[in-house]
């Protein structure tokens, strides 16, 4: 069904970024006398997965301000079993072994937290932000994408299941995002020349609620922790060492998954199939246009090396949902240029930051040679010995530093006083 009426809101893609301001938005603007109508164009719809099926390998890191995002979107209650809270995190050099005072160990306890973090499957989140919008009165269109036409005062969005009107038209279909294409806005954009493996493994030792990482000369690896004791790898490799690892039998895989490792868990063994995607830096060079707006892949991808990627689109779900919804209540037009431009002035500056600080680490302690990449790979050893460092470090790596949308500030219970992000 294809409604003939102007929405205030389309989002595009039902991902966990695009889910997410939907919900925000519903619920942000529950009890008012005008609500937000808001619908996502989203054609396959994930279910909740069931308690008993297998973990699925790929998962994302959720920290502090995600979780409260979440909360407030109305997602946040993990099933138990399926979600595994990580207190520490140990990232370390292959020029050391992971037990080496020159390795980077953050606790939780450092910074008095509970943890540092929460391990979650895509789907299960992708699945609980999307139930949360339908319960707050959102409406999903189960159709593509096909094309756009911005209007004075609306968007006419075509879909394979007919039109749409929209005041505001949200790309977050993802980093070749067919919406960012139809506006013309574009992007830098840079290879990596790596490929992430992602895998589900059993590990020979408990992997004690820790995130693992080790910088190669040849890539990234790293082990998160799974509710059911085995763990999630994304292994960032140069693209000729992929090609190789994913021609390799799964026995031969876990030798080298073992040596890559340096046996931090002990043997390996693989328990999933293996995926993979090329790796490529994305910066769209304007997040907005009239009456358009993009988040997460759509404006900007990272390395997935510091597991930042979802977290900085939910950051941007919160900042837009946030501007739009301040803009309704002071009854400007939330399509507005000058308003949609006070979201990617904010976000467009902490990403730049997050992105830059990504790719030195990537640079210079997985693939740097030279006396700037021995100092950087010291560094680690120096970081571990400041308490000062390491709580900088570990606000990061929690979401809790740079300007923060009201709804990853504080507690949901409180945010949601009202039923508004306030």
């Amino acid at each position: 069904m294809v409604m003939t009426d102007i929405l205030d809101v389309l989002v595009i893609g039902g991902g966990p970024v695009g889910a997410c301001i939907a919900a925000l938005l519903v619920r942000g603007a529950a009890g008012s006398a005008t609500p937000f109508r808001v619908a996502v164009l989203e054609p396959k719809r994930p279910q909740m997965p069931l308690s008993d099926s297998p973990i699925d390998p790929r998962v994302v890191a959720v920290a502090r301000s995600s979780e409260r995002i979440l909360e407030v979107a109305g997602a946040w209650a993990p099933p138990l079993g399926r979600v595994t809270p990580y207190e520490r995190m140990r990232i370390w050099h292959e020029s050391v072994s992971a037990a080496s005072s020159r390795a980077l160990v953050f606790d939780a306890a450092d910074v008095g937290e509970p943890n540092l973090g929460y391990i979650v499957e895509s789907r299960l989140l992708q699945a609980a932000l999307l139930d949360a919008f339908v319960e707050g009165g959102g409406w999903i269109e189960p159709a593509q994408f096909v094309g756009l036409r911005i209007g004075a005062e609306y968007v006419n969005v075509d879909t394979s299941s007919g039109t749409l009107a929209a005041r505001v038209v949200i790309g977050a279909d993802g980093a070749q995002s067919a919406v960012r294409q139809a506006v013309g806005l574009t992007v830098e954009s840079s290879d990596y020349r790596q490929t992430a493996i992602v895998a589900t493994v059993a590990t020979e030792r408990s992997h004690e609620k820790t995130a693992w990482q080790r910088f190669m000369r040849d890539g990234t690896l790293a082990f998160l922790p799974l509710a059911d004791g085995t763990s999630s790898i994304v292994w960032s490799a140069d693209d000729s060492v992929a090609s190789v690892l994913l021609a390799a039998s799964p026995t031969d895989f876990a030798l080298e998954l073992d040596r890559a490792s340096d046996w931090a868990l002990g043997a390996t063994r693989l328990i999933s199939e293996r995926a993979s995607f090329p790796l490529r830096r994305l910066a769209a060079h304007r997040y907005v246009a009239q009456r358009v707006a993009l988040i997460g892949d759509a404006a900007h991808v990272v390395h997935p090396l510091a597991g930042q990627g979802v977290n900085l689109g939910l950051l941007d779900a919160a900042a837009l949902a946030q501007v739009l919804l301040d803009a309704r209540r002071e009854r400007e037009d939330p399509g507005a240029l000058r308003v949609l431009r006070q979201y990617e002035r904010w976000r467009k500056s902490e990403v730049a930051f997050m992105s830059s600080a990504i790719d030195v680490f990537d640079r210079f302690l997985a693939h740097g040679t030279g006396p700037l990449a021995r100092l950087a790979q010291h560094g680690l050893g120096w970081v571990n010995r400041s308490q000062e460092l390491k709580r900088f470090f570990i606000g990061r790596a929690l979401g809790i530093a740079g300007e923060l949308p009201r709804a990853a500030q504080r507690p949901a219970r409180i945010e949601r006083r009202g039923g508004a992000l306030s």
